[in-house]
């Protein structure tokens, strides 16, 4: 694109030179950002936090003790919420906006949590746990779309990662939370009804912050959308932000209409940018994130370590390196570009995964060899154990910044306007499916094929993203999504050339 161009001329698809805002460069993107990431934090911390609250559950409700069933329902039936939420909530951001997407979210997130406080039984505390899903789904929905459209394009995957961010920290919080009330009267309680204080703080601050202007400019509210562009860019970027909105509205669908779920396979160049956006969401899940953060606790203490404090310890420090890989990624991602970091990430994700399954190879091997059955006490198993947290801590330190972030942020931009909550909502829905079925088969798995082969499989999975990702996904780093909505119009039609973005 040269130097003033505009999509449709003849350019390259390169950064206009005057793009040169930083992550800290305004205050109001900034504060805009974090306040919409709360979303992102509820997002984590509700995911979290039912690892040590079930403990008490099933001490409070014999039935639940009792039941198997009863206790995965518990832990499952937010993440059902979550893929209903997360399809319904990418129709609601096209209809509605995103704004009221997430004061919706905010309303389900302080209403379930309050639910599962109060709850007298585990059937009305499974209720909670839905409509806490629901606010699930509509957050991780909306929060990275309105992030995206608020942002300039230079700082755009950093702003957007900040969400994942909140996410992260939640998890984080959430275990700090589980020991903070280990010992007050009514545990669980509080542990599940605190998230009603976040939800309550974002719906306030989201009341007093503008609509999406992308959104606005969309449904021909062009005054307004001016109007919260005026206060991100200066007067010379303004009438720059201002022409490329209105390109996109010409070029885009008919802005009063919906977009429906069957419109998105209708269009070439829409399916492709789908399949990317789903399958980087579905690779998320199925090269393990979850699994290690769901049974971090039970890995540690398979690899040799039977103490459950030193486990839950482990397990916490592995909480925290996940959100400081993100601040690493954070900084990356405007940097060295979606792709190649997503890229690296599988890579060193392979080789951890490799790590991992070796040192249980060798705990089996041992558990018949000269260690005998004195393994889980003894210094061979107590060093081949820490080989395993060596895997554990790559894993996490690898995945992080690259693989945690990237599909979130990808997701944010590939889309059209008219597409960008319907299509989002569609992939966000991939990844809490497979969300799911990964929780669900883990331990399964390891029971049929052992944990060495499992982490095994994971590492096969790992390869096959990796091809994906180089395959499928193009590079999106600096360009602004019109120039994203032509690049994935050449890839459609073949007439690759002046807009093929570097690998």
């Amino acid at each position: 694109m040269t130097i003033g161009s505009f999509p449709g001329s003849s350019g390259m698809l390169d950064p206009l030179p005057q793009r040169r805002m930083s992550y800290f460069g305004n205050r109001y993107v900034l504060g805009l950002t974090v306040a919409a990431g709360i979303g992102g934090l509820l997002f984590g911390y509700d995911t979290g936090v039912i690892s040590g609250a079930l403990l008490y559950i099933r001490d409070d409700f014999k039935v639940v003790k009792d039941s198997n069933f009863l206790q995965e329902t518990i832990v499952s039936m937010a993440l059902v919420g979550a893929m209903i939420g997360a399809w319904v909530g990418g129709w609601i951001n096209d209809a509605y906006g995103r704004k009221k997407a997430a004061l919706l979210a905010d309303v389900l997130f302080a209403i379930g949590s309050l639910v599962m406080c109060a709850a007298p039984d585990p059937y009305v505390l499974i209720t909670g746990r839905l409509v806490v899903g629901l606010g699930i789904g509509v957050a991780s929905v909306t929060s990275p779309v309105y992030i995206a459209e608020a942002s300039p394009s230079e700082i755009r995957g950093g702003l957007v990662s900040t969400n994942v961010l909140m996410i992260t920290g939640g998890q984080f919080l959430s275990y700090l939370v589980n020991l903070a009330f280990t010992e007050v009267p009514g545990t669980w309680r509080w542990m599940l009804g605190v998230a009603a204080v976040p939800a309550i703080l974002q719906f306030f601050l989201m009341l007093g912050l503008p609509e999406s202007p992308r959104w606005l400019y969309l449904k021909k509210d062009e005054a307004q959308a001016i109007c919260v562009l005026s206060k991100i860019y200066d007067p010379d970027r303004l009438e720059q932000e201002i022409d490329l909105l209105a390109i996109a509205s010409d070029v885009d669908l008919d802005s009063e209409k919906t977009v429906s779920y069957l419109d998105v396979f209708r269009s070439k160049e829409i399916r492709l940018a789908f399949f990317a956006g789903a399958g980087l969401q579905a690779f998320q899940q199925l090269t393990g994130i979850n699994t290690v953060m769901y049974y971090s606790p039970t890995i540690v203490q398979m690899a040799g370590f039977s103490s459950n404090q030193l486990a839950l310890l482990l397990s916490l420090i592995v909480a925290a390196m996940n959100a400081a890989g993100t601040v690493i990624g954070i900084y990356l991602i405007d940097r060295c570009g979606r792709r190649r970091l997503a890229l690296t990430s599988l890579a060193g994700v392979f080789i951890s995964l490799l790590i991992l399954a070796s040192a249980f190879f060798l705990q089996s091997s041992h558990l018949h060899g000269s260690c005998g059955l004195n393994l889980l006490h003894g210094s061979c198993g107590t060093n081949i154990g820490w080989f395993a947290v060596l895997g554990l801590a790559l894993y996490i330190a690898f995945f992080a910044p690259g693989m945690g972030p990237v599909p979130w942020a990808v997701n944010s931009e590939i889309y059209p306007e008219a597409y960008r909550g319907v299509c989002g909502g569609m992939s966000a829905t991939i990844n809490w499916m497979f969300n799911l079925i990964v929780a669900q088969v883990f331990l399964s798995l390891v029971s049929a094929v052992g944990v060495a082969w499992t982490f095994l499989i994971i590492a096969g999975i790992a390869v096959v993203a990796f091809v994906f990702v180089l395959v499928f996904v193009p590079e999106t780093k600096g360009l602004t999504f019109e120039q994203v909505e032509r690049l994935w119009k050449e890839r459609a039609w073949g007439t690759y050339g002046s807009l093929q973005s570097q690998p």
